[in-house]
């Protein structure tokens, strides 16, 4: 079969994928296995084959990132329950202080979303902005856009979020490597979300009624908004609480209002329990490099330090510290525990179906002909990662779908090059840059936001579409001037 006809057999492929997600909203997992089959076929691979190339390509990534994904779900579901999450960013708003509650919620945004997925970050966190901007008497967006940003920043970026473990598990890169140079890089990022936001908000952005009355009240009307958004209070009489007085009015649901009442955690706990992981997983990239090879302390440290140990330790960590400790029985918190698979499961099952294209791509040929195309272009490999994700993005929605089918294009390209631990972590973060960019009508995320701050479509794309492009591109460039010093 001649290269010219494989490489169409691809883009038709990806074109199919495209089109079964966009136009008949297929599932991402049944379309990616769907076309994956289809492709092999049509690019020759042998009836007797396919099953050991289907089973070959999702065995190897659900290997790598399934165990991972799943413990860094349980890890947020047991934070989220507790009120562990609610109350790091209370006690960030209270330190912080009324005039600084923008940046709180923005540190609240950037440490809740390390462990809990975007959209569990939102539900859990819109409340808190919603009570912060009636008592302080500022607009809702000036507080959710950062925040939100903030969150969306570190699920494109970090692991254990399923869009950078799979791509770092496809490509081979080290997932502690990507937290030392992901951390100070989406810190930044989180930063500049909070600076651009708050000259973006100063202009007036209208809320749909039904947002309006729910956060301020009948008292309050669009009127007053457009004030507070120029910085004026032209309803001195509104009654102002203080942020430090702020309170969530929700009535527990679900599992949560099975669990017994408990005060709930404090800040430094909650902290540390997210950072734990980081730390052990930081501490066994550092080990490899620092540690004389064969010592026990390298030994311990590469075992600690292996992600899904870090995070199993974690886990059981939170299930005794958050549940246990607290008065949790060993049914409720095995539920707990349980209940956070089910939101993952279908994110699991699309990156192994991700990988499961990338086994075709080599498998068949298409992955080293598109790698020489690829080469030919002249484009640094950073720049190819980055606009193939942010292209796939701005297509079909999905940050995860984005990063699994871009590291399925690559990785043959990858193979031939001569590339570096460190850069492997770069391009890796690179790809996140385009999975963070251009978040706008065919993204869930964008309606989630767009729906809670009460925007239209116009001013969503104008603020949040806006935001999150400028994040996801200097993103990039970062990683393109780190570089040449890796």
């Amino acid at each position: 079969m001649t290269p010219t006809l494989l490489v169409a057999i691809a883009g038709a492929g990806i074109a199919l994928l495209l089109f079964l997600v966009l136009r008949y909203k297929l599932q991402p997992f049944v379309a990616l296995m769907l076309v994956s089959i289809l492709v092999a076929l049509a690019a020759g691979v042998e009836p007797s084959k396919l099953v050991a190339t289907i089973e070959g390509g999702m065995g190897k990534t659900l290997g790598h990132i399934a165990i991972i994904i799943a413990l860094g779900a349980m890890i947020g579901r047991i934070i989220e329950l507790s009120g562990g999450a609610e109350s790091l960013a209370q006690t960030l708003i209270h330190r912080f202080g009324n005039r600084r509650t923008p940046l709180a919620l923005t540190v609240a945004g950037f440490l809740v979303g390390i462990p809990v997925f975007f959209e569990v970050g939102v539900i859990i966190l819109m409340p808190l902005a919603y009570g912060v901007a009636r008592a302080s008497r500022k607009p809702l967006l000036a507080l959710a856009l950062p925040m939100c940003a903030a969150m969306l920043t570190v699920h494109a970026f970090l692991p254990p979020h399923p869009g950078a473990v799979a791509a770092a598990g496809q490509l081979g890169a080290d997932l502690g490597r990507i937290l030392l140079f992901g951390l100070p890089i989406t810190a930044v990022l989180c930063l500049v979300g909070y600076l651009v936001s708050a000259r973006m908000t100063r202009r007036h952005y209208p809320m749909t009624d039904d947002v309006r009355l729910d956060v301020y009240g009948p008292q309050v009307t669009d009127a007053h908004l457009e004030q507070w958004a120029a910085g004026r209070d032209m309803a001195p009489g509104l009654p102002t609480l203080g942020a430090a007085a702020v309170k969530v009015d929700e009535t527990p649901s679900g599992i949560a209002a099975t669990l017994p009442a408990a005060p709930a955690p404090g800040f430094g706990l909650i902290a540390a329990l997210i950072l734990l992981p980081i730390v052990l997983i930081l501490m066994g990239t550092l080990a490899n490099s620092l540690v004389p090879a064969g010592s026990l302390l390298h030994d311990v440290l590469t075992v600690l330090g292996a992600p899904f140990v870090a995070l199993l330790l974690d886990t059981l960590l939170c299930a005794y510290v958050l549940g246990a400790r607290r008065g949790w029985s060993a049914s409720q918190i095995s539920e707990v525990i349980g209940s956070a698979l089910p939101s993952v499961a279908m994110v699991i099952l699309i990156a192994g179906a991700g990988g499961v294209f990338g086994k075709v791509l080599v498998d068949t040929g298409i992955g080293a002909i598109v790698s020489e195309m690829l080469r030919s272009t002249g484009l640094p490999v950073l720049a190819l990662g980055f606009i193939l994700t942010l292209l796939l993005r701005a297509v079909q929605g999905s940050t995860t779908v984005a990063l699994v089918t871009t590291a399925g294009i690559l990785g043959p390209l990858i193979a031939t090059l001569d590339l570096s631990a460190n850069q492997m972590a770069l391009l890796c973060l690179a790809m996140g840059g385009g999975g963070l960019a251009m978040s706008h009508i065919n993204d869930a995320g964008y309606w989630i936001f767009t729906k809670l701050v009460g925007l239209n479509v116009g001013d969503g794309l104008r603020t949040w579409t806006v935001l999150t492009t400028l994040l996801g591109s200097l993103g990039f460039i970062l990683t393109l001037l780190l570089w040449p010093f890796v």
